[in-house]
């Protein structure tokens, strides 16, 4: 197994299963078929490597840290255009990350594809994420357009990761650099997370912060013995949802489609596109204790 420094990139359509119930098997699939393709045209046309696909993502590798950058840009583009005209409107989020990396095999492991993967986990449709690693190691027109936005937990990793928005639109390079947070947030402002207990459902809009806890004040009583009287905020900062545990016993976040989650004490994380919020105990053990939360598209009116 030979280590050497490359670009990770991982890119996943978003909601690909309400797609999936909402047009059928056959349309929906040929459909994500033709977006994959083109973002693997994206890929090779930066000088990278389509390592493998995961469900209905790519896993990617390229040689520096600019030519990452320019295929999650052209991979967003892309997939803004095959959603143009009828049918449902497909999105992808991105991360790539720059670092040392084990290959073996065609395929690729350690510490720099995890982050990556936790990355793309925690990102919203339509964007791209990065780490200061990878900014560190690009050009400086590109460091630019990268924005620093909060420290993230990675499982199994000391200390955080500190994670970027890249600022990806091209049409004009002079207003994409210029591009302010709040630019980001009216460019995602029809996502809203909905979180579930139970029978009862809360609309988190973004900007505005929910408390959830045992006691009958908070925006979601969750009825468990696990759970502090308040016991975390859910809150839409900038073009994130981000969650802060306020609890003795701890928060516990599981993203679908990982197979470990964090643990916050006094700490705070963002929310990736869907998965479960665990208060007091484990959310991979189900029970009243925990919470399901889902990012969903603003409805009309």
């Amino acid at each position: 197994m030979a280590s050497e420094q490359l670009a990770i990139l991982f890119a996943d359509v978003c909601d690909s299963t309400t797609i999936y119930e909402a047009i059928g098997d056959a349309q929906a699939l040929a459909l994500i078929t033709e977006l994959l393709a083109r973002l693997d045209e994206k890929a090779k046309a930066s000088a990278g490597t389509v390592v493998k696909t995961i469900g209905d993502g790519l896993v990617c590798q390229f040689n520096d840290a600019d030519a990452a950058f320019q295929a999650a840009c052209h991979m967003q583009e892309a997939a803004a255009a095959v959603s143009e005209g009828s049918g449902p409107r497909l999105s992808i989020k991105v991360g790539f990350t720059w670092g040392p990396v084990m290959t073996e095999g065609g395929d690729v492991f350690g510490d720099t594809v995890n982050v990556c993967a936790r990355l793309a986990s925690v990102a919203g449709p339509e964007q791209v994420l990065t780490t200061q690693e990878a900014v560190d190691a690009m050009s400086q027109p590109l460091r630019n357009r990268c924005r620093q936005l909060y420290p993230m937990k990675v499982r199994g990793r000391h200390g955080d990761v500190k994670v970027c928005d890249v600022l990806w639109r091209s049409d004009d390079p002079d207003v994409t650099e210029a591009m302010s947070r709040s630019d980001l947030v009216g460019a995602r402002r029809d996502w809203v997370l909905k979180l579930s207990y139970g029978g009862d459902s809360v609309v988190v809009e973004p900007g505005a912060s929910v408390s959830i806890g045992r006691d009958k004040a908070n925006d979601m009583v969750v009825n468990s013995t696990h759970a502090s009287r308040v016991h975390a905020r859910v809150q839409g900062r900038g073009a994130h949802f981000v969650i802060a545990d306020q609890s003795s016993n701890g928060t516990f976040v599981l993203i679908d489609g990982n197979t470990s989650e964090l643990q916050l004490r006094r700490e705070e994380a963002m929310l990736g596109e869907r998965g479960y919020i665990g208060l007091g105990d484990s959310a991979s053990s189900q029970g009243d204790h925990v919470v399901r939360y889902r990012l969903e598209k603003r409805k009309p009116g």
